[in-house]
Order: C-alpha cells, then structure tokens, then sequence
C-alpha cells in the first residue's frame, strides 16, 4: 500500500488520523481488502476492580504510530528480515465495535460481529481490548472456520466458570474457549501466582485439554522446548494479556503480577508460532492507560502487535529466519 513518500504525503506519527500504525482506515466493513483488519473492542465491564481497559485501543493506536516511520518496511539485522515492507503489506484498522455501556451481551455480540466482518473477507483479526472477556465474541467468531488451538500469554488461568452468577467476565475467557467444540486445545503460557482461578479451575482446564506453563517453567525448558509443546501445523488463536509481561515493563494494567515475562521471550514464542504452524486470530487486552503514566505499558503492547503481525506475514509469504 501507499504509505508516506510513495502517496505524495509524508504523514508522519503525529499528524493526521492515529490508526493502528498508520494503516488506512476502513469504516466499511463489507469492503475489508487487506491481509490483517485491525478492530478495536474498548470493553471493559467484565473487570472485577480496576477498571480502564476502555481506553486500551485508543492508547495502542496512538502508540504504535512511534514505529509508523517504516516507509521501506522495518529491518530486522538480527533476522536479516525486513518486515512490513511496504509494497506488499495489506494492514487496515477498521475502528471499533459498538459498546454500550452496562449491556455485557450485546456489546459482546457487537465485537463477534466486526470479527466475522474480518473473516469473511478472507483478512487475519487482530482485535485491541478491552479486558479479557473480549475473547469470548472473538473465539466465538470462529464457529464457522476450521478448528483452532487457543495460545495464551497471561498472569491468570482465566478458567473461572461462574462467579456470583456471571459468565461472561474477564475470569471466564479460557473456561468459555475450552467449551467450543472448534477449540482442539489450550496452551497457556506465564501462569503464575495469586491466580484469577482456583485449583478445581487448574484441573478443568487439564481436563479440558490445556497444557498450563508458568514463566518459571518456560525459562527452565527453554523456547525450543515450550514450543514443541504446542500441535504443529494447526491454526493458532493467540491471546495476549498485557499482564502476562511482567509490571516492570507492563504497569499500565488492572491486575499487575510481578514475576512476569520479558519482551524477548514473549517475541521469540511468537515468532517460533508463526513458524510452527499457521495464526489466524490475534487478540490483545487488558492495556488500562490510566495505570500507565509514562505510556511504556501501550508502546509495548504496539512493538509486540506490530512485530507479531510483521513475523505472521512473512511466514504466509514463505519466509524463514526470524527469532528462534
């Protein structure tokens, strides 16, 4: 795509429309023509105390137009890659889904809506939270696609089934992807601590086909090894939870637990996973720009979207290399 010189504008970082990247806007969703959609789900009533993950997708666009200087794509000498090279990435952001305020289900049913819009026009998801229960409607958009495993990076289990009645809140994510019969299993990476799930939790979810990975664990085995872990060659969803990094480098999110990961090992996963088999779906949550004062919690979010999508691209084109 036209993007900065070669359109007869410059249109750096801080001017003009803030889109994810600088990527062109698409507001028709019946006209999605583009390799990766970006939509942004600033839904955050699923949150059981600090609330702010509304502000996720806002905080992240803007953040990510710090790496929208990437006129010739953006180089990798360590991979000898360049990524995102500009005459052949097809990025759109398509803006947000419709939330309404207080109303859990039809906000949900708003962000599947925009995630089966993406789908049909043949484009990879990759959805801005909000808080976690937005992979509810985003799992719940790949009903009618061929099956995926579930890849999580996260504090929390996520695997609560009710609590006080409610089924649909940011505790519940993984317990609500284990029940589809179109998720063949989960592989959840950086549990750790005080958990959002109980021990009966743990074993549903053992269960229930999860393969459970504290980071203590995944730096004892090593990359390789975690890796070889998940089912190669499958269709992988990837959810990200910002509080799955550790709150040195992610403070900026409603429930901090320290002892989490680096960006390096996080990369590394990904890039392993966009080689191991094929991702399809992308989510990323919990960034609460309020609780992140110096904006660090957003740019890292954006840096890890914008290489996750760079390294997924490649890897559909053929391409190797990449971080191991």
């Amino acid at each position: 795509m036209a993007h900065g010189y070669e359109s007869g504008r410059l249109d750096l970082p801080f001017v003009g429309i803030c889109t994810f990247g600088k990527y062109p806007l698409c507001l028709d969703w019946d006209r999605i023509e583009a390799d990766v959609a970006v939509l942004g789900a600033p839904f955050d009533l699923g949150t059981q105390w600090r609330s702010g993950a509304r502000s996720g997708p806002r905080a992240i666009r803007e953040a990510s137009t710090l790496f929208a200087f990437g006129h010739a794509g953006a180089y990798d000498h360590e991979d000898d890659v360049v990524y995102l090279p500009a005459e052949t990435t097809r990025i759109v952001d398509i803006g947000d889904a419709d939330i309404v305020h207080t109303d859990t289900l039809q906000s949900h049913r708003n962000i599947e809506a925009g995630v089966r819009k993406i789908l049909a026009a043949g484009a990879v998801p990759v959805v801005l939270g909000g808080d976690h229960s937005v992979s509810i409607p985003c799992i719940q958009a790949f009903s009618e696609e061929a099956p995926i495993h579930v890849v999580q990076f996260d504090a929390h289990l996520d695997f609560v089934d009710e609590r006080h009645g409610v089924r649909f809140g940011h505790g519940s994510p993984m317990r609500r992807a284990a029940e589809k019969p179109w998720v063949t299993g989960l592989t959840q990476l950086g549990i750790r601590n005080v958990s959002s799930t109980a021990r009966e939790g743990y074993e549903d979810a053992r269960r229930m086909g999860s393969d459970i990975l504290s980071v203590r664990q995944i730096r004892r085995l090593g990359t390789d090894a975690v890796l070889a872990r998940i089912p190669a060659g499958a269709r992988y969803y990837v959810t990200i939870d910002i509080d799955g990094f550790d709150p040195s480098i992610a403070p900026g999110t409603g429930t901090p637990s320290h002892g989490g990961f680096l960006y390096y090992e996080v990369l590394e996963l990904l890039s392993g996973l966009a080689r191991r088999g094929r991702i399809v779906g992308v989510d990323l949550v919990e960034v609460a720009r309020e609780y992140d004062p110096a904006g660090v919690t957003a740019v890292l979010a954006a840096q890890v979207l914008l290489n996750l999508i760079g390294r997924m691209l490649h890897a559909r084109a053929g391409g190797g290399g990449g971080a191991s």
